[in-house]
């Protein structure tokens, strides 16, 4: 009886729950948003989104107990080393990517669902998404992983077509579901040869069964690391798996598409750096030169689409963002590439210029989000001359596009571009870096062209003698707090551009 006994407790899971805090909290806030919206009168939903805000706010605060790094849960009980959670110190540096990047895109989202967007849906549906993206850095098996995947990319489809009776909108998600149906079906297919190959789904197991794969078997685990990697090449929005980008987010709601380019792509590279470095080390000589020419055909595609972007077409701001998002996505490739040729040191390049990026942009977003209400069509000739008109909005804008570029007075952008050419360098990629320095400087074109367009004189009507004076809407305070909070965190970055590197340089596995 006491073996029966002693046998069933083993099978027992003990959960820590301060370990899975965040992705937890998240989830539960959406859930309380979902069945109060059930229960809250019309003219009392945006208090949905004050809860959305402080369910994200404690999800964040719920990181600081775990900075040591050093946790798991969810371990076999036959060798409790293997766990399928762990939050180390990559883990946190995502979570707090993607919890921060969604808590600044809730902030300006209040704006948005008083309009347009149906409150409780909304707050419902960017809380599971942030919730599956809070879990995936920390899903140390590939079942986890893809779950986790999936929940933070299911809700994203029903956010970018939430426009109701807009074309454009239900036309992006469309191209947006394909698409990512596609990379799930084509990564699950991987997943199950390397299953099949390996014989587990922890990742650890998994890299050390495929150093002992049979020889009948070595073709099968070959495809299967293969497929894989095709699939979140997808969520990356790498070249040639990037035509959902520029249609999506100029179809998506303003707020919903700097979520994308800054949560979603942090969750591709986040189950790439996982699957790669954690899961797949011993195929290095198959992924490494794979995702060095990825890098560099996306660096230049996107900053070549970028270029040619006409400023007088509709959505051509949003669509530049887009572009301009698929070459940053290059860039963060890099010391991803680099690390099958040197060590896994180089993920904390990536990790730093995610997060500079995921400032810088958010506020871009906002910043498109302040002129989209007195010209709805968005096109770059629009920003022409805001600084006569909003001053502050321009001159934030001006700040976000430098650090996009990595021009001075924006020094964090400066010194994430220099440590992901480092990682090039240091790992033998001259020709990498090469291309990166190319690219840059084609970059440098379009960034400041657009920046030099917000302090040019505005453009005057052929009757402006008779035409009246354009009436200045008043700013709504969340799109102010959203724009005014990225513009104070990215100059307090650039004066102290230490902060962030030495922060990802603890990002180690």
């Amino acid at each position: 009886m006491t073996v029966a006994a002693d046998s069933v407790t083993s099978l027992v899971q003990s959960v820590d729950w301060l370990t899975i805090a965040p992705p937890t909290i998240t989830a539960l806030t959406a859930l309380v948003v979902l069945v109060a919206d059930l229960f809250v009168e019309e003219r009392r939903k945006p208090l949905l989104g004050a809860v959305a805000i402080a369910g994200l706010a404690a999800a964040l605060l719920s990181l600081a107990p775990l900075r040591e790094g050093d946790r798991s849960t969810f371990c076999l009980t036959t060798d409790p080393g293997t766990c399928s959670y762990t939050a180390d110190h990559f883990t946190l540096a995502i979570q707090f990517l993607v919890l921060g990047g969604a808590l600044l895109t809730a902030v300006l989202s209040l704006t948005e669902t008083r309009r347009r967007l149906p409150a409780g849906e909304y707050w419902f549906l960017l809380l599971s998404s942030a919730a599956g993206a809070a879990l995936l850095p920390a899903s140390r098996d590939l079942a986890t992983l893809i779950v986790a995947l999936e929940v933070a990319s299911l809700p994203a489809f029903a956010l970018v077509g939430l426009k109701r009776g807009d074309r454009r909108s239900s036309e992006a998600a469309l191209k947006f579901f394909l698409s990512s149906v596609t990379a799930t079906a084509v990564t699950l297919l991987g997943v199950s040869f390397v299953y099949a190959a390996t014989g587990s789904l922890h990742l650890t197991q998994v890299a050390a069964g495929l150093e002992e794969v049979p020889g009948q078997l070595g073709t099968l685990a070959e495809a299967g690391v293969a497929l894989t990697l095709v699939g979140f090449a997808f969520k990356t929005a790498a070249v040639p798996f990037h035509f959902w980008v520029p249609d999506t987010y100029v179809g998506a709601p303003l707020p919903v598409a700097g979520y994308l380019s800054v949560v979603g792509k942090a969750v591709g590279f986040t189950g790439l750096i996982l699957v790669t470095v954690v899961a797949f080390p011993g195929y290095a000589d198959i992924w490494g030169p794979a995702l060095a020419v990825l890098a560099a055909l996306t660096m230049t595609a996107g900053n070549a689409a970028a270029l040619r972007q006409s400023p007088t077409r509709d959505g051509s701001a949003i669509r530049l963002l887009a572009w301009s998002s698929v070459g940053q996505a290059g860039y963060l490739l890099v010391p991803v590439a680099a690390a099958a040729y040197s060590s896994d040191d180089q993920i904390g390049a990536t990790v730093a210029y995610a997060l500079m990026y995921a400032v810088v942009n958010l506020g871009a977003f906002a910043v498109a989000a302040l002129v989209a209400r007195s010209h709805p069509a968005n096109r770059v000739a629009d920003y022409r001359g805001l600084y006569a008109t909003r001053p502050l909005a321009a001159l934030a804008m001006g700040f976000f596009l430098l650090c996009l570029a990595g021009l001075p007075p924006g020094i964090i952008g400066l010194f994430a571009k220099v440590t992901v050419f480092s990682s090039a360098v240091d790992a033998g990629l001259g020709w990498l870096a090469v291309v990166m320095g190319v690219n840059v400087v084609i970059a440098l074109f379009y960034y400041l062209r657009w920046t030099a367009l917000l302090f040019r004189a505005p453009a005057k009507a052929p009757d402006a003698a008779e035409a009246p004076r354009p009436v200045r809407r008043r700013t709504p305070a969340p799109v102010t707090a959203a724009i005014a909070l990225t513009a104070v965190i990215g100059v307090v970055l650039s004066g102290y551009p230490q902060l962030v590197l030495r922060f990802a340089a603890d990002t180690l596995f």
